[in-house]
């Protein structure tokens, strides 16, 4: 590393310590020969919210940890605008999610690969999945031991936990032993990214691990302005920091992974985007990329929740005193209900037979209340979160001006497809023909959202119209793909933005599409994959 005044010069910059970020900075310095910079635009993780597992709807919710994206109006959803939480912290949106590890269907990533990211079908990331992951039960021949990332499961200990899965069964649905193993389609148990009873983030799963290594520097309250470019190549970055700008210099490469809105935000503002559109804004075109900002995905669900007869719901956690215990005995051992995410038990379903595989995602929960804990409900209850898990509905990132600091436009378009309406019908009717077998009989008093009298086509639309929420996976706006295969195609499939030297992308944004499940645990696998891409390896470990 040379330092000269408010100028250095590393091998690589990354730009974003998210989940991609964090694998990368400890990747691209773990042989200890090239030195790495991180610029984060948030600061550390030092929060009880962060590492307490059951707090992570408090934590995504304060303005230190999340960047609050909003959404322009969605006509698809009454003109409602949507709330994107995102994090500005290290570790990114895996310090503030709800850390559910799912990986994706295998039929995702042979998409992907059909899509024209070659090289990326389930044969070839399946081996990314193992390196990344401790997980001590599944079939060793599609699980880790060994990884960064823990992913345990919670026992499910509450009885409604296990009540669920039975419902499932009685309703002629298969059981998973593994949804991340074999077989992903079924009811059973979810996993999670905890470990010992903390959060397991890609910070603290790759970053604070690595930032011993003299090869690495992370600089947070850091924020990118833009990419400096010399005949044609990323050179270098300028950020800003406590009110003063500096740059930094690249000999190798500047990466991008500041998510799925900041970095194609900055390529923009940067001059790679669509000519006409940067041209709205007096930014000069480097490079007329029209795919930057397209192709933009996300998941949305709803919650059905279901009055509980017996004292077994969370709900009756939600007193001052019974809080205070749950975090006391979080504090001393690390312990109780304070080390769990609460989405114990889950289930993918097929909203009709004839597809090839599941489209719909089931989160039960053992309590009757929003993320935020605003609208619980006023006595016990439990609910399904229910969301289609492969929409066909797109949307479009756009500039709001050229201020780096301004937040872009967010147009999802959600429910612009009719498939996508007629999957979330079909989810509702589904889930409530689960929770009305027998399994289900001790615990089931009145549903309480929707409502019994939401039945009719026109009903079930309206309450999904004003109900449902984003599953914050947005992910798409610069797709991976060939350069003349698809034209919303921003990068190949190592990465590299087309058209441009010594700049990649690396984050969520890439996905071609958005893969079955949450999607935290696949943008680790692609930053995992892609940090051998940079340095130019082959699988440095066996795949048998």
């Amino acid at each position: 590393m040379q330092e000269t005044g408010n100028e250095r010069t590393f091998d690589y910059l990354i730009v974003g310590a998210g989940s991609a970020g964090c694998v990368l900075a400890n990747r691209l310095s773990e042989d200890g020969r090239d030195s790495v910079l991180v610029l984060e635009a948030g600061g550390r993780d030092n929060s009880v919210l962060i590492h307490m597992p059951s707090a992570f709807s408090l934590a995504m919710h304060v303005p230190r940890f999340n960047w609050g994206y909003l959404s322009e109006p969605e006509p698809g959803l009454d003109g409602r605008r949507v709330k994107q939480a995102r994090g500005r912290v290290i570790g990114g949106s895996s310090a503030i999610n709800g850390m559910v590890y799912v990986r994706g269907h295998p039929g995702d990533f042979d998409a992907w690969a059909a899509a024209g990211a070659t090289g990326w079908s389930f044969a070839d990331v399946l081996p990314y999945f193992r390196r990344a992951e401790t997980f001590a039960g599944g079939d060793p021949a599609y699980r880790g031991r060994t990884g960064p990332l823990h992913a345990t499961s919670g026992g499910m200990r509450n009885p409604l936990y296990r009540a669920f899965v039975e419902a499932g069964r009685q309703a002629g649905y298969g059981l998973t032993d593994d949804p991340n193993g074999r077989q992903q389609e079924g009811f059973g148990e979810m996993q999670m990214t905890v470990h010992e009873g903390h959060r397991w983030s890609a910070a603290s799963a790759y970053l604070k691990p690595a930032l011993g290594r003299a090869n690495l520097t992370l600089e947070t309250h850091a924020t990118t302005l833009a990419i400096l470019f010399e005949a044609g190549r990323a050179v270098g970055v300028e950020y800003e920091k406590a009110g003063v700008r500096h740059r930094a210099l690249a000999q190798r490469e500047v990466v991008l992974s500041a998510g799925p809105f900041a970095s194609p935000q900055l390529l923009m503002l940067s001059g790679i985007g669509d000519g006409d559109h940067l041209a709205e804004f007096g930014i000069e075109v480097r490079h007329h990329l029209p795919g930057v900002g397209q192709n933009l995905q996300d998941h949305l669900e709803f919650f059905l929740q279901v009055e509980c007869t017996q004292p077994v719901s969370l709900n009756r956690q939600l007193t001052p005193w019974r809080k205070l215990l749950i975090g006391l005995n979080w504090l001393l051992f690390k312990q109780g209900l304070g080390a769990t995410n609460h989405f114990e038990s889950g289930a993918f379903i097929r909203s009709r037979p004839d597809l090839d595989y599941a489209d719909l995602q089931l989160h039960f929960l053992p309590g009757a209340i929003a993320y935020d804990g605003s609208s619980a409900a006023p006595d016990w209850g439990y609910q399904v979160h229910v969301g289609p898990n492969r929409p066909l509905s797109r949307g479009r990132l756009e500039l709001r001006s050229a201020d780096p600091r301004e937040h872009p436009r967010l147009r999802f378009n959600y429910l612009s497809h009719e498939d996508d309406i007629l999957a979330m019908r079909q989810a509702l009717r589904l889930t409530r023909e689960v929770l009305a077998q027998e399994a289900f009989a001790p615990y089931r008093g009145v549903e309480l959202s929707p409502g019994a009298g939401v039945q009719s086509d026109d009903d079930i639309d309206a309450f999904i119209r004003a109900a449902v929420e984003t599953a914050y996976h947005p992910c798409g706006t610069c797709r991976m793909g060939s350069k003349n295969g698809n034209p919303q195609s921003v990068v190949d499939a190592a990465g590299r933005v087309h058209g441009v030297g010594g700049l990649r992308v690396v984050d969520s944004s890439i996905m071609p599409l958005i893969t079955n499940g949450n999607i935290n645990a696949p943008t680790i696998m692609l930053a995992e994959k892609m940090a051998d891409h940079i340095r130019g390896r082959t699988l440095p470990f066996p795949t048998d």
